[in-house]
Formats: structure tokens, C-alpha cells, sequence
């Protein structure tokens, strides 16, 4: 579940939009939208399915979740500027023509490999995508009509959250037409194509004053980067950790070098880096950093390794999976409300509270699994509710407090860094919790334990690092300046 905000200012606005016009390409945006932020957590639920059907080992699994959310986050800022370069219009409806087709590859996938594969097309064409949205919307829309089309995208988020868990579990369990689990990537196509035929005749278009020249180099440094650090930590165990693997480990430290090595070249010769070093230098933005690496990095797997627990290890069906989940997702509509309209009041201390929250009730959700028996649905469910409600207070509200401490004329490149660190956040969870969960079951599997006692003993594992996480994120909090901040 992630939020992206602020990736790309500076506009020049075409004649804004009013009436019907502005309702339907807002309608075809929202949609493109909530498409990529439904693949986001639909896949969680549906994962035992996949792994049963294709053979899929657990670093596969890993990678269905982690490769998407790498490549959305390793496309945004790139996608970003090719929309203020190129037009918006124009990259947006390239963007949802390669999600559409690469939706059909995944639902087309004969194997594990060619299933990941096509999760990185999908999420490099969100990467693509989501960048546009808010590009469109602020250089077509009125002030006041800018203002509810952001509202319309926040509730577009909820309800994809809401939607994610419940809609897997009942695709992949009503088995619509024969399809299985493969229906959670054709159910994308047929959005995508009204999303397409809408757009391509209404959506205006858009560009930045200027053209500002893209740093693919940079682009592709910070990748390989991230690639050389993740591959060894999910491929690890299948390799039986060898010494190239921890050398291959070794080397995402130069690399990252090369990368920060480039960008302060970039930024001393006047040019646009994708990240300036300088950032590094803002007490508010290295907090930031650390504390969404933290944050979402405590979130990245947890929907997928529960739902692991709850199928594999309790039995559970996709659907009665999706309907434990289903309070988080309420929770966290509730709150995410009240999280936005207290930050400019409460700021860092309402994220703290929300990470606290996020920590109590996973030591909730702890002492349920601790007698090794299959718990009762409502003995989940408050948990899972409860963190949904922290959930909700921190996560809409983050980026725009660490802004607040960033100055005014690097915010849209501190935000468009931030909301790729979150991805990155997201994969490197997936990666460390997944070696954590994948380990411990192997070990108590091997002892003899039961499959509920030995699934359930894994998702403690992962549990006790997560509050981990969210309490050393409260406590980075502090770093951030005291108030949201606050931008038209």
C-alpha cells in the first residue's frame, strides 16, 4: 500500500478543464490509477494459487511482489520527466498500453520466470503512468476542481487497498471463467482498453516549461544497484549462500558509490541529477529517508507472508484470506482522513503515533499466534484492524512532513525521491522479512513441527522484526520537522 505524492512540479497549464470534459478524463485517469495501485496488493492473496500452479520456488514468489514494486519505483522520476518533456498525454497513454499488454503477459505466463518478467513490465509501465496523473490533473484542473481531483485519487487509494485483498481472494476462488488466479491480470484489460479509448480522446495535453535532459545513466546505475543488492538476499537460500552471492552483495556498494558519484557531478555542472547530494545534507529529507526505508520496508511483505501463513500453513481458502485482511483495509480508510487534516497540526507526532499504533498491534497479532493453534477469525481481525488504523495515520501524511523541512525550490525533486524510496522500501522488506519467514519455517519444518505450528512460528519471526521497524521509525520521526507542510 503506498502513496505517491509530489513526484513532478512545475507546469505549464493548458486551458483548464470544466464540466463533463473534466469528470471523463478524470474518470480514465482514476482508473489507469486505481489498476496499478489494485496489482500493487492483489497478487498478495493470490500467491499460494500462482506458486501451487507454476511450480514456484519462494524467491520466486518474492520476486511476483518485489520486481513490481522496484520497477514502479525505479520508473517514477524518469516517467516523470519524459511526461513534462514529451507531454503527459502522450506518455501517459504509453504507459497504460504497456501495462495492458504486460497484464496480458502475466495472465499468459506458462512459468515462474516469465510470470516476474512480466511484473517488471508491469510496473515499469506504472512507473510510467502514475507520474502523468498528477501532472494531468494540476496543469488541466481549477484550484478548487485540482483540489477534489486529489480527494477523488485519495479515495481512489482506499478503495484499491480495500478492494486488492477482497477482489484476489474472490477471483481466484470463483475461478472466473476457468481462469483461476490469472484473472487478477485479465481483469486489467478491459480497464485499460476503455481507459485507453477515453483518453486518447480526451485527455489534453501537457508539458514543463523547458525540457530538462533525462540522466538514463543515473537512472540505470541506481537499478543495477538495487538488482545487486536484492537478487542475493531472495535468491540466497536456493543458491545455498555461496561466496559469489555475498560478493555479488558486496558490489551494490560501489555501484550506489558510482551512482552518488554521478549526481553530485551532475548538480555541480547546473545540470538535473535524479537525486542532488545536497538533499543528503537537509536533516528533514536523510531522516526521511530512513525512516520510509524503515517504515515501508516493515510493510513491504507482511500481506504476502500472512497470507502464506493463513493458506499453506491454517488452510484457509483466497477468499476467507482476503476477508482477514479486509479490516486493515478498512482501517486504514478510516484514519487516513483524519491523518491529513491533523498533520498540519500534529505532524511527526501523529506519524509517531501511527508507527506506535502499527507496533502494538502486531504484538497483538503476536500473542494470538503464540499457542500454535488455528486462530479465530475476529482474534485476527482486531490486530489487523488496529494496524490498519495506524497505518492510516502515518502513511498519507509522511512525505508531506518531510517536505516541510526540504526548501520550497527542491520540493518536487525531494518528493519524487522520497515516493521511490517507499518502493524501494517495499522490494527491500519483501527480500529480508522473505529470507527471515522462508528460513525459520524451513528450520522448524525440519524439526518436525506441524504445518500450522511451523507457518505460524515463521510469521512470529517476521513480526518481532517489523515492531522493530516501527518503533525505530517512531523514534526517527522526531528527526522531521514538527508540522506537515503545505502545497496547492
Amino acid at each position: 500500500m503506498t502513496t505517491p505524492t509530489h513526484l513532478q512540479g512545475g507546469t505549464a497549464p493548458p486551458t483548464p478543464l470544466s464540466g463533463r470534459t473534466a469528470a471523463v478524463v478524470l474518470t480514465a485517469i482514476l482508473a489507469a490509477s486505481f489498476m496499478e495501485l489494485l496489482d500493487a496488493t492483489i497478487v498478495s492473496v493470490a500467491a499460494p494459487a500462482i506458486a501451487h500452479d507454476l511450480g514456484a520456488g519462494e524467491a520466486a514468489i518474492q520476486w511476483m511482489m518485489a520486481g513490481y514494486t522496484l520497477a514502479v519505483g525505479a520508473g517514477l522520476i524518469t516517467g516523470g520527466r519524459l511526461g513534462d518533456s514529451y507531454g503527459r498525454r502522450r506518455v501517459f497513454l504509453l504507459g497504460l498500453a504497456a501495462f495492458m499488454l504486460a497484464s496480458a503477459g502475466c495472465g499468459l505466463a506458462p512459468n515462474p520466470g516469465a510470470l516476474v518478467g512480466m511484473r517488471v513490465v508491469q510496473g515499469l509501465a506504472g512507473g510510467l503512468m502514475i507520474p502523468q496523473v498528477f501532472g494531468i490533473i494540476r496543469a488541466s484542473f481549477e484550484p478548487a476542481a485540482r483540489a477534489k481531483a486529489l480527494g477523488a485519487y485519495g479515495a481512489v487509494l482506499g478503495m484499491a487497498s480495500v478492494a486488492g485483498p477482497l477482489l484476489g481472494g474472490i477471483l481466484v476462488e470463483t475461478d472466473l471463467f476457468g481462469l483461476g488466479w490469472r484473472a487478477i491480470f485479465w481483469v486489467n484489460v478491459p480497464i485499460a482498453l476503455i481507459a485507453l479509448a477515453v483518453g486518447a480522446r480526451a485527455l489534453p495535453e501537457s508539458h514543463a516549461p523547458g525540457r530538462s535532459r533525462l540522466d538514463l545513466t543515473g537512472a540505470l546505475l541506481a537499478a543495477v544497484a538495487a538488482v545487486l543488492l536484492l537478487l542475493p538476499l531472495m535468491q540466497g537460500r536456493e543458491w545455498g549462500w555461496p561466496w559469489w552471492g555475498f560478493a555479488i552483495l558486496a558490489l551494490s556498494v560501489p555501484v550506489a558509490a558510482l551512482f552518488l558519484a554521478r549526481q553530485k557531478r551532475l548538480a555541480a555542472h547546473g545540470a538535473q541529477p535524479i537525486l542532488d547530494p545536497a538533499l543528503l545534507r537537509v536533516r528533514a529529507f536523510a531522516g526521511g529517508l530512513a525512516v520510509s526505508l524503515l517504515f515501508f520496508g516493515a510493510i513491504g511483505s507482511f500481506f504476502l507472508l500472512l497470507s502464506l501463513y493463513l493458506q499453506l500453513g491454517a488452510g484457509y481458502t483466497a477468499l476467507d484470506t482476503g476477508l482477514v485482511i479486509l479490516p486493515y483495509a478498512i482501517g486504514s480508510l478510516v484514519t487516513s482522513g483524519i491523518g491529513v487534516q491533523f498533520a498540519h497540526r500534529f505532524g511527526r507526532v501523529l506519524l509517531a503515533g501511527g508507527a506506535l499504533t502499527l507496533a502494538v498491534s502486531q504484538v497483538v497479532l503476536l500473542l494470538v499466534l503464540g499457542d500454535g493453534t488455528e486462530p479465530a477469525y475476529w482474534s485476527l481481525a482486531a490486530p489487523l484492524f488496529l494496524g490498519g488504523l495506524g497505518l492510516g495515520l502515518t502513511a498519507p501524511s509522511l512525505i508531506n512532513v518531510i517536505l516541510a523541512g526540504v526548501p520550497v525550490r527542491d520540493a518536487g525533486a525531494a518528493g519524487g525521491v522520497l515516493t521511490t524510496v517507499t518502493q524501494i522500501g517495499n522490494a527491500l522488506g519483501v527480500a529480508v522479512l522473505g529470507v527471515v519467514f522462508f528460513t525459520r519455517l524451513d528450520d522448524s519444518l525440519a524439526a518436525g513441527a506441524a504445518s500450522l505450528p511451523a507457518h505460524g512460528d515463521a510469521l512470529a519471526a517476521i513480526l518481532l522484526w517489523q515492531i522493530v521497524c516501527y518503533v525505530g521509525a517512531a523514534a526517527l520521526m522526531f528527526l522531521l520537522p514538527p508540522r506537515a507542510a503545505s502545497h496547492e
